[in-house]
């Protein structure tokens, strides 16, 4: 399958690629009113990662398999709908890169493109000088995060419209240099 950076054309593929994947690979972790609050609210694409360059897109024959990017920008999580107001620049000497909407459709689920994604924007981040991840995990995603090494610095829950209260995982890594040798 192709990995390639995103594209605005890809912007439907890509809501409903978020939305399938919320919906069906969070059922063991959220309630049914949880996922309905989050994909309302918190899940959707960001365009300014489109904009940036910095989300790439796995395509399967039938549609994007899977998505998922990183930023050098301020904000940790969520689609367009959760911004306000400007996104800064962070600097790649004292901040961590942001990873960003790592979802995956269900049929494509446990085969690895989780990890694709993520080293090819661990190399982008770190040829942009970044040597460090943040990201806010979701509970389905932290599995994965947590064996691609990161660690959980902050549990929070995020109050959505409605009272729907919807945990997650602030957690942070090193970024190991693409050619495995040292920081």
């Amino acid at each position: 399958m192709n990995l390639r950076v995103a594209t605005e054309d890809d912007v439907p593929a890509l809501g409903a690629l978020i939305e399938v994947s919320a919906r069906q690979l969070s059922t063991a972790f959220y309630s049914p009113q949880q996922i309905d609050a989050a994909v309302a609210h918190v899940f959707g694409v960001d365009t300014q990662l489109i904009s940036d360059g910095t989300y790439f897109v796995i395509d399967a024959p039938d549609g994007p398999a899977a998505a998922g990017g990183w930023s050098a920008r301020r904000t940790l999580y969520g689609g367009d709908q959760t911004k306000a107001g400007s996104d800064p620049r962070l600097d790649p000497r004292t901040e961590p890169a942001r990873i960003r909407a790592f979802f995956v459709h269900p049929n494509w689920a446990r085969r690895g493109l989780g990890r694709q994604l993520f080293a090819a924007c661990s190399r982008a981040a770190w040829d942009a000088g970044f040597r460090n991840f943040e990201l806010m995990a979701t509970r389905p995603g932290e599995p994965l995060y947590d064996a691609l090494g990161f660690t959980v610095v902050e549990r929070v829950v995020v109050k959505l419209p409605g009272g729907v209260e919807v945990p997650f995982a602030r957690m942070h890594r090193a970024i190991t240099p693409p050619d495995g040798g040292d920081t």
